[in-house]
């Protein structure tokens, strides 16, 4: 019997409905299979006509064109000897499902429909696809009769079962089912089945990436096993990048895992397992055995092939650590990506981006360049697609990329639009940054064009707005802010549509929008400013990720212009300057931080929480730094801002899926627009809770004071009746948060410690008495603490007032007395003893002893104390 498999898992970059692009695609990663030795090839979910198909699922010609595609596969020579997996729609007795076609030599094995559905975040499959309910249950699939023609087949399986080769046994679950509290591959473990596969369509998110790896290591740990995963890759025409990473495990270990950010439009990885692996590992289980031994059995498939060859000469290979990517460089890699895709797929010629010389467009600016880098580093592999795509986009036919600094310059065209509230600073940086990045780069300024639009207001109204520092309204000044942003959307439009003709060459470009996600949540932006644009690749990116990456950018490129960016606050500049500084910046105007807009974002999204449960849940995180009446003033703050410009996301231009609290209206974030921005319920609530709060701790806070006040005039009760006669003395003495050895361990001999070593020992007052242990002199001679009679008037070593003797623990020196809590005191110098009673006696009584170790006198003292 053979032991080893070789198995192949494909990321493919398809796009949504190009049948014939996708075919091509999944050809050429069954021919790469093939040619790696691999007996199975996996494809990514729903490969043949793109994950993206949305409400194209409703038309039958999807389905239609589907099943032309799979007749094309199974036609094909190349699909000869391998089992191959891929995904499609199925109409199955008119409800449609979500499937695995799994066939082998013309011949359709199984029809497999996805039993979880994903339907949170970016997904609706329950708006196009049906959940096969029926587990561990075959019905008759009738073939269409374009398919029955090929395979001779009138009817197939389709529902949950396995396959049974001659050598192991297989499973599938579909994308979600990895996620699922009940995962199918843990009734399938238990029912033998050795090789679980998975095709699924995983779109990118920061910090997703650990999350998966974690999932199909853990799945294999626990039941054992060969996983295998295949995702899709790039833009298939919506917000969403899918990642790819397409792996292999093995019983707890990853074995091989494909590249997570790349331009190739089809990747194989390839991987050698050995099945008695699998037995070996799940067999000394007892209690999986015992499971097992009564699991409910799947309907098997036969099948008559071989997974594993006769000759077994191909070895295992080992685990190898998966390469997991920082949220800085998700950001430079994951965005590039997408916009690579979009670029080559839109038929544009480039980008456009209004450069203001802050964050937000200088790190949509490093996004192109990080873009022009990876393309540059494809070409130089040899990625033959990418150099097609370049030349066909630089509209030069020899033209090869090798320098992203030029390529930039074919690419990208940037442009500052000042206005007489712009300052030097912001001109200056957004100039150095194109330079160092290689952006086509125009710098002007836009005060005609504002003046031009408020003077034909003027005209049409005889009133003149002015702004606040100059004596007009909140509306006028926030008036005659909207209307420089809204300029410069029309002007960045403009350039995009003319500059290549300007320079006789063909095509447009595409603008890129400059707004973060935090202030898209917040509403912070001018609608159909430069907000508005055809993508936006950092829309759903906070600001403080962006500044990581600012920060990593500097780094890895080396764009030293962004250092001076990374420190001036962020301004929107449409204010008038103050005597040529800015007077304007964005956590004033928006009232809060931006890290408070990051929490406010996750709390509303992640953790579903309202204005009363934020505030329930902040008033705890955030305290002591803010009150309760501040906390509830903030959260108040944000969902006022929140839901009064919630409008704004429904015009928000489409944007790069990075965070889990994206506010997209499209699909991701639905919610109302129209609020009542008073949430007087709501607020009610959070009133009365801060009421509440407040009593609370003021009754608190009461007692607590009648307590001190009652502890201090209670006199010491050492030496009477009470709960303390019935412990031993050495507990009575010692702290409640010390034990021995902490209490004993600072007390060393100092025989051996330097002349002028200053060293501290601890010093604890208990019921008015101070009590150390011995210090020794350089003849062993011990001197300890005073005792509680000599207390009373003993000063403070370095104060001159008296202290009150009292249960309080106080911080002082070795030999004071009168300490209020515990506190280390320095050791005096070697062979000297310690002199502080005013009254000129000596406060530590002598400790003779017939011992001459000093550990031993210490051993003595100890017993003496600490005998009841």
């Amino acid at each position: 019997m053979g032991r080893t498999v070789t198995l192949a898992a494909c990321t493919l970059n398809q796009w949504a409905m190009d049948f014939e692009g996708n075919l091509a695609r999944i050809l050429k990663s069954i021919e790469i299979a093939k040619e790696k030795g691999a007996s199975y090839r996996l494809g990514p979910e729903l490969e043949i006509c793109g994950y993206g198909c949305s409400d194209h699922f409703y038309e039958s010609d999807t389905c239609l064109h589907s099943w032309q595609v799979l007749a094309e596969l199974l036609k094909s020579p190349i699909t000869r000897e391998i089992i191959c997996d891929v995904g499609m729609p199925v109409m199955h007795k008119n409800v449609r499902y979500n499937c695995r076609i799994i066939f082998l030599n013309r011949k359709i094995l199984l029809i497999k429909p996805k039993t979880d559905m994903a339907n949170h975040g970016n997904y609706r499959e329950l708006r196009w696809f049906t959940a096969w309910a029926k587990h561990q249950i075959i019905e008759e699939y009738y073939l269409p009769r374009m398919i029955a023609k090929i395979t001779n087949q009138t009817t197939v399986p389709i529902g949950d079962a396995v396959l049974s080769t001659r050598d192991t046994c297989i499973g599938s679950e579909v994308c979600e089912g990895l996620w699922t509290a009940n995962s199918p591959h843990i009734a399938m473990c238990l029912d033998g089945v050795e090789i679980f596969t998975n095709g699924s369509g995983s779109y990118h998110q920061l910090r997703k990436g650990h999350t998966l790896v974690d999932l199909i290591k853990s799945c294999t740990m626990k039941c054992g096993g060969i996983y295998m995963y295949s995702n899709l890759r790039g833009c298939d025409g919506e917000r969403a990048y899918y990642y790819g990473g397409s792996t292999i495990a093995l019983n707890g270990d990853i074995i091989t895992r494909g590249e997570e950010f790349s331009l190739q439009d089809v990747e194989v990885v390839v991987t050698t397992v050995d099945l008695e692996d699998v037995r070996a590992y799940r067999a000394h289980v007892s209690s999986t055995s015992q499971q097992a031994s009564r699991a409910k059995p799947f309907p098997r498939i036969e099948v008559d092939f071989s997974l594993s060859s006769l000759l077994n000469n191909v070895p295992a290979m080992p685990p190898v650590p998966p390469r997991l990517y920082s949220a800085e460089e998700e950001i430079a890699m994951g965005p590039a990506c997408w916009l690579w895709d979009y670029l080559r797929r839109s038929g544009q010629a480039g980008f456009f981006i209004a450069l203001s010389g802050g964050i937000d467009s200088s790190s949509t600016a490093c996004i192109v360049a990080s873009m022009c880098r990876i393309v540059c580093k494809a070409v130089s592999e040899g990625n033959e697609q990418v150099l097609s795509d370049v030349r066909r986009i630089a509209n030069e036919p020899s033209y090869t990329p090798t320098d992203p600094t030029e390529l930039a310059g074919r690419l990208l065209v940037t442009c500052y639009m000042g206005t007489k509230n712009s300052s030097i600073s912001t001109y200056t940086h957004a100039k150095n940054l194109a330079e160092q990045i290689g952006s086509h780069h125009f710098a002007v300024t836009i005060d005609q064009s504002v003046q031009s639009s408020v003077e034909i207001f003027t005209n049409a109204t005889g009133k003149s707005p002015a702004f606040k520092v100059h004596g007009g309204s909140w509306r006028e000044n926030l008036a005659l802010q909207n209307i420089q942003a809204r300029s410069r959307m029309v002007l960045s439009y403009l350039f995009a549509q003319l500059t290549m003709w300007s320079e006789d060459k063909p095509g447009g470009l595409l603008v890129l929008g400059t707004s973060n996600v935090d202030e898209c949540l917040r509403g912070y932006l001018t609608k159909y400013d430069c907000s508005s644009a055809d993508i936006n690749p950092i829309g759903s990116i906070s600001k403080t990720d962006l500044r990581r990456f600012i920060v990593y950018a500097i780094k890895e490129f080396g764009i030293t212009a962004l250092e001076g960016i990374l420190e001036a606050p962020p301004t929107a500049e449409l204010e008038p300057l103050t005597d040529g500084k800015i007077s304007q910046t964005d956590e004033e105007d928006m009232g809060m931080t931006y890290d408070e807009l990051s929490i406010y974002g996750r709390m509303r999204k992640i953790a579903h929480c309202g204005p009363y449960s934020m505030f329930t849940k902040l008033v705890h995180d955030w305290s002591p730094r803010f009150t309760p009446p501040e906390v509830a003033e903030k959260v108040k703050h944000f969902f006022r801002s929140y839901s009064i410009n919630r409008h704004k996301m429904t015009t928000l231009t489409p944007s790069y899926h990075a965070e889990s609290y994206s506010p997209d209206d499209n699909r991701f974030d639905l919610r109302q627009f129209l609020y009542n921005v008073k949430w007087t319920w709501q607020f009610k609530c959070i009133d009365q809770e801060v009421e509440r709060l407040q009593s609370a701790r003021a009754s608190s806070s009461t007692k607590q004071n009648q307590t001190t006040e009652a502890t201090e005039r209670e006199p010491s009760t050492r030496g009477t009746e009470g709960p303390n006669e019935t412990l031993p003395l050495a507990q009575d003495q010692m702290p409640p948060s010390m034990d021995y050895a902490a209490w004993i361990t600072p007390c060393a001999p100092v025989a051996d410690l330097p002349e002028t070593e200053n060293r501290e020992v601890a010093v604890v007052e208990l019921d008015g008495a101070s009590r150390s242990p011995p210090s020794f002199d350089s003849a062993g001679d011990s001197t300890s603490s005073p005792s509680p009679d000599e207390n009373q008037n003993v000063s403070r070593q370095k104060g001159k007032g008296k202290s009150k003797a009292g249960p309080r623990r106080t911080p002082q020196k070795r030999g004071a007395t009168t300490s209020e809590e515990v506190h280390y005191g320095k050791r005096p110098k070697r062979g000297g003893r310690q002199q502080e009673n005013q009254n000129g006696n000596n406060s530590n009584a002598e400790h003779h002893s017939d011992a001459t170790s000093p550990l031993q006198k210490l051993g003595k003292w100890l017993r003496e104390k600490v005998t009841p």
